[in-house]
């Protein structure tokens, strides 16, 4: 008689412990990565969030390109009316050297007045941006160097006053000198309204001086390079 063997063992049907066992690992596994995700994303948040004091430096710093903007425009408008005023004297008084013969002095009383108010406008500056300061710096010593080029020609007028005809050149010089400051200061004004998205804006004198005073660019009022 033969005797009874078992079934082959490929043939048996795996625990089912083992089969339980891998179906709760993984569920685990998952809630661990997510976890471990949302851990790193927190970290990642607070390390990239910019903190309070970064966030008062950047406030700051667009409060002060809006004022600076604001500045900009006012500083070109008051440059434009102080131009229209300060040619007609500069080239009044390179005209005087020219014929070596000062103007009349009530003209003079006049011109030294009206130096007196464009400088007053440029007396109490306010605070502003690197560029912008410079700007109006220029600007405002150009008006102090014309004012001084008009008290040397009322110089010339004095009765009994030595050495006429040197002041009336001094005073050219000096005119020649408030032009070429004024020039240098006006280009600097241009580049900044080009900055600030204004568009060119040209407040050159028109006194048709020579040397090596700056010229308008040629580009359009308004238009950005």
């Amino acid at each position: 008689m033969s005797r009874k063997t078992g079934r082959p063992s490929y043939l048996l049907t795996p625990p089912a412990r083992g089969r339980r066992s891998s179906t709760r690992l993984l569920p685990a596994a998952v809630a661990a990565a997510l976890a471990a995700g949302l851990v790193g994303g927190l970290i990642g948040y607070a390390v990239g969030r910019p903190g309070a004091t970064e966030s008062s430096i950047a406030q700051l710093q667009e409060a002060d390109a809006r004022r600076d903007a604001q500045q900009i425009v006012e500083l070109t408008e008051m440059a434009h009316r102080t131009g229209e005023q300060l040619a007609p004297i500069l080239v009044a008084v390179r005209q005087a050297a020219e014929a070596e013969r000062p103007p009349e002095a009530a003209q003079l009383r006049q011109w030294q007045q009206t130096m007196r108010q464009l400088a007053e406008q440029y007396a109490d500056p306010p605070s502003g941006m690197t560029a912008t300061n410079v700007a109006r710096g220029g600007l405002r010593g150009a008006v102090e160097q014309a004012a001084v080029a008009v008290d040397t020609l009322a110089l010339a007028t004095v009765d009994g006053a030595t050495a006429a005809d040197e002041l009336l050149a001094l005073a050219a010089r000096q005119a020649t000198l408030a032009v070429t400051t004024w020039s240098v200061a006006a280009t600097q004004l241009d580049q900044i309204n080009i900055d600030a998205g204004h568009g060119h804006q040209h407040v050159h004198l028109d006194t048709g001086e020579p040397g090596g005073a700056f010229g308008p660019d040629g580009a359009a009022e308004g238009h950005s390079d």
